[in-house]
Formats: C-alpha cells, structure tokens, sequence
C-alpha cells in the first residue's frame, strides 16, 4: 500500500486531502503541530496522526520514522500574516518564512531521503495564487508563495534522478481552512466571486483533485509544475480595472 503525509493535515484543505488520499488507497499520515487536529482526521480516514512542528527539524525527522516508507508527501501547512510592508514587524515577517518555506523545505528533505531510498515517490507543495501576483497586504504570505514555486523547481532538478516527482498546486479563492472566516462575510464572498472569470469560489475538494492527479501514475511524466486552481482569477486583473476611455475611439 503506498503511503502519504499530508502536513497541516489537521483542518481545511489538508484535512481534504486526507480524506481523498485515503478514498484512494494510501495509508495517510496526518502531520499537525495541533494534537486534537490530527488525531480526528487520523481516526475518520483509519490513519496515523504525527504530532510535530514542521519548523523543528528533530520533531519532523521522529515523526516521519514512526510513520515508515513515505510514498507521498504534500507540502500544505501554511501561515498568513496580513498587513502592509513598511508596517509588518519582523517577528511577522520571520513566522511565514519559517512555516511556508523554511518547514516545507525541512519536511520535503526528510520525505526525499526516505523517498530516494526506497526508489522514488511524489511530492506536491501548496503555493498560491498570492506568489503569482501581488495582493493587497498578502506581502510575506505572496513573497514565501512565490519562493516556494522556485523551491518546487530546484527539488524536482535535484531529486528527479532519484525518481522523485515534485510539483506545487497553486489555490486561489478558496472557501476552506485559512480563507473560511473571510467568505464567512456575504459582501466579500460576493465581490471575491464576482472576480473570478467562473463566478465563483473553490472547493477544498477541488484543490484535493488536483494534488491527488499529480501524485498519482497519470502524472508519471510531470515534474517541476506548478498547477493553477483559481477559476482564471490570476489571469482577471487588467479585466478587472476600469477601461480607458481612450481606447473607445483608438484605432489599431
């Protein structure tokens, strides 16, 4: 039976995850710093909980040993922290470092090491469509995305001769985990919505899909991807801005 550990398994698209990995026939370990968290969603879909902070290396590195073979790892335990740049403190700005790049690269390199031992595996890293472009007081939370789809590149160059896949999975207007408080407010949910070329948010169920497609043997011959689950609303910018007037009676 192959196996996947999903971090930030405990709650929202992680908990999706593993709830779909499971449906899929892996034997899931739910990695979550928040020991009730995880051990719900181990128990609804017959896993493992692994109770570690991905930031500290010696936690991960026991409880992936407890865990075993890694098959499949996906990379979605994240922190946002919202303000503008000239007002966000350091300690803020270091907190999102150290979660959404610094832990996933500590997780990534421990599932690798036990990945290129036993012949290879798959990994997926949640990025955002926030590392596309910039959004309005999403400075570090967009910075860490964007790194970490260039981290997805560097893993899958190196770990590719040792039959490693890794590819990220970027999220855009998604109504679960982090983004639930926000479109919990009826006139967000509706200006959000009304942004995105489908007209509408995503699903956890959705962004799940997509991951369990580039973990499977269907994405065999794909590495180094980053697949964009937004509705189109990265490409909606300059769509969204009022039209010149100027352009009513340009010619070509």
């Amino acid at each position: 039976m192959k196996s996947l550990v999903v971090t930030g398994g405990g709650r929202g698209i992680g908990e999706q995850i593993c709830r779909q990995g499971a449906a899929a026939g892996y034997r899931v370990g739910v990695l979550d710093r928040d020991a009730v968290a995880a051990g719900r969603v181990a128990e609804a879909v017959a896993g493992q909980p692994l109770v570690a902070d991905i930031c500290d290396e010696d936690a991960v590195q026991r409880a992936l040993d407890g865990f075993g073979t890694v098959s499949a790892l996906v990379n979605n335990a994240g922190l946002v922290r919202f303000g503008p740049l000239a007002e966000l403190s350091v300690e803020d700005w270091r907190q999102v470092v150290d979660v959404n790049l610094t832990g996933t690269f500590i997780v990534g390199r421990a599932a690798a090491r036990r990945m290129a031992e036993a012949g290879g595996g798959a990994i997926v890293n949640i990025t955002s469509v926030n590392g596309l472009v910039p959004a309005a007081l999403g400075g570090a939370y967009g910075s860490t995305k964007a790194a970490l789809q260039l981290l997805t590149q560097q893993m899958a160059v190196e770990w590719g001769p040792s039959g490693i896949r890794v590819n990220a999975v970027a999220p855009g207007f998604i109504d679960a985990g982090m983004s639930e408080p926000i479109y919990a407010d009826p006139e967000t949910r509706r200006v959000r919505s009304g942004g995105v070329p489908l007209k509408r948010l995503g699903t956890a169920e959705e962004v799940a899909d997509a991951v369990l497609f580039l973990l499977s043997d269907r994405a065999a011959y794909i590495t180094g991807h980053n697949l964009v689950v937004d509705g189109g609303v990265n490409m909606n910018v300059l769509a969204l801005l009022p039209r010149p007037r100027a352009v009513d009676s340009a010619g070509h």
